[in-house]
């Protein structure tokens, strides 16, 4: 029988799977923008462009910096307690077990090799990101399977990924999480070195090795006095393993004496504090997801907040780059630094600028009037569309004389 630190390590288990579903499903939210991996898959582009790659946002960095706190502090106790895919890995495990299915222990040099896999896998998808700009992952993902509620943008090869891995985990123990996981490669220099471990405490330990054939990654906690692997989840099956009994034999915390042990709620604890923190920041501290500046910055600057309908990506907030630089009458002079939060729906646009050479209402004529593309010999039409401004209400708009009126006016 289950004993209670695997009880409510369940529980966790199921409310952050329910809450990634409720998000996906009945809210409709974009959970990519709440995946740390998102955070690891946008950093090249943001450091180097200032811009985040399309479905991401600045948030993505602070989820991935909560998760990499709580790693240093539990190991891959993220891992254990809040990814959806190994909660979803460890109960088709459970359930292949319960129906009788032959079970395979991978351990020793075959899964130090698999082990191997996921850093070629992380190298790959952070290089073919770069390189195409956008998230090649996502085509096989399996957690973007599960939250894409089934789009025109889900692919089939990440139906086949989950699929593979669904049949694989009734045989064996989180084959994709410990093996081909491009996130636990992120995950694992940070947790080893992470502050709580498993101590096995030879004097009580009757030596039935129990404990390393409940852990779920293969780790030999029987052979060990101290449990460092970065690989450790934090799980405590051990723990319920244990015939002497947990805080006698075996226990799990910071190192130090015996005493010194840490109860499973003090982990539930950081987890949800990590976790709400990032979530604070990320709404505290509003990062632009899309930045982009032009000349110098004066003495004085000035500040346009602009609510723009139709800035959805990072496509569109570029085509807005484009439109304030035109150099046609409405062209915008001197220094300007454009801040977005490109999204669905109603977006965010700061526009910083020389209050010298131009105004807010010509920014805003900019962006929504079409621009005559003189080399092109053609006019593109503004997407955009300004809340609460009406451009037929400015007395001093005027039309390029010099042009030729766009189509269907």
């Amino acid at each position: 029988m289950m004993s209670n630190y695997g009880q409510v390590r369940r529980t966790v288990q199921t409310v952050f799977l329910a809450l990634v579903l409720l998000g996906a499903f009945a809210w409709r939210a974009n959970c990519e923008r709440w995946c740390p991996f998102g955070g690891v898959e946008a950093m090249a582009s943001y450091l180097a462009e200032g811009d985040m790659l399309c479905s991401l946002g600045t948030s993505n960095f602070f989820i991935l910096g909560g998760v990499l706190g709580m790693t240093l502090l539990l190991r891959r106790a993220f891992c254990g307690y809040m990814c959806p895919i190994g909660t979803l890995s460890e109960g088709l495990h459970v359930l292949g077990r319960k129906a009788g299915l032959p079970q395979a222990r991978v351990g020793g040099p075959l899964d130090r090799g698999l082990s191997l896999s996921k850093y070629v896998l992380l190298a790959v998808v952070l290089w073919l990101t770069w390189k195409a700009g956008e998230l090649i992952f996502r085509g096989f993902d399996p957690c973007y399977a599960l939250i894409s509620r089934h789009g025109a943008d889900i692919t089939v090869w990440a139906y086949v990924v989950s699929a593979a891995i669904a049949a694989a985990s009734l045989f064996v123990s989180l084959p994709f999480c410990r093996w081909f996981c491009p996130f636990a490669a992120v995950l694992n220099p940070f947790s080893r070195f992470g502050l709580t471990r498993v101590r096995r405490h030879a004097d009580a330990c009757r030596n039935c090795g129990n404990c390393a054939k409940r852990c779920p990654v293969a780790i030999p906690v029987d052979q060990l006095e101290q449990v460092h692997a970065a690989r450790c989840l934090s799980c405590m099956n051990c723990l319920d393993a244990c015939k002497v009994g947990p805080s006698r034999a075996i226990s799990w915390g910071p190192p130090g004496r015996r005493g010194h042990a840490w109860s499973q709620a003090a982990l539930i604890l950081i987890l949800l504090g990590c976790t709400s923190m990032a979530v604070s920041a990320s709404y505290l501290i509003p990062v632009p997801s899309f930045v982009k500046s032009r000349g110098e910055k004066p003495a004085r600057a000035a500040e346009a907040k602009i609510r723009l309908a139709e800035m959805t990506c990072r496509g569109r907030a570029n085509l807005l780059v484009y439109f304030l630089e035109r150099d046609d009458l409405y062209r915008v002079p001197g220094y300007l630094k454009v801040e977005a939060w490109p999204g669905p729906g109603i977006s965010d646009l700061h526009v910083i600028y020389d209050p010298s050479a131009t105004n807010e209402a010509a920014i805003k004529r900019a962006l929504t009037e079409p621009y005559y593309d003189a080399v092109a010999d053609s006019w593109r039409m503004s997407p955009f569309a300004i809340e609460g401004y009406d451009p037929f209400a400015l007395l001093d708009e005027v039309t390029p004389a010099d042009s030729p009126a766009p189509s269907g006016s």
